[in-house]
């Protein structure tokens, strides 16, 4: 089973989202425990700020930064739409 560690200013984001992405990010995140695989969570490298790391999709914009620091423990860096992460 993966385990999941949140980064404190991927907490900190988190806490401003709506109600309803908090629910979509739920979800995504049990599919992502479960099934890291998943197609529906489009998981794709990074590159730049963010080149060693990896995202996946929590809505049709809003996504989740994380690095796998061991086997199977993942670190959630931030979370926030496309433009606030990658701009």
């Amino acid at each position: 089973m993966r385990t999941i560690i949140l980064h404190k200013h991927f907490e900190k984001r988190y806490s401003k989202l709506s109600q309803k992405v908090k629910e979509s990010f739920k979800k995504r995140r049990n599919i992502f425990i479960d099934d890291g695989e998943n197609p529906i969570l489009s998981i794709h490298m990074l590159h730049g700020e963010y080149g060693d790391c990896l995202s996946f999709n929590v809505t049709g914009d809003i996504r989740v930064v994380y690095k796998e620091i061991k086997k199977d423990i993942f670190v959630f860096i931030d979370i926030g739409s496309h433009s606030e992460l990658y701009s």
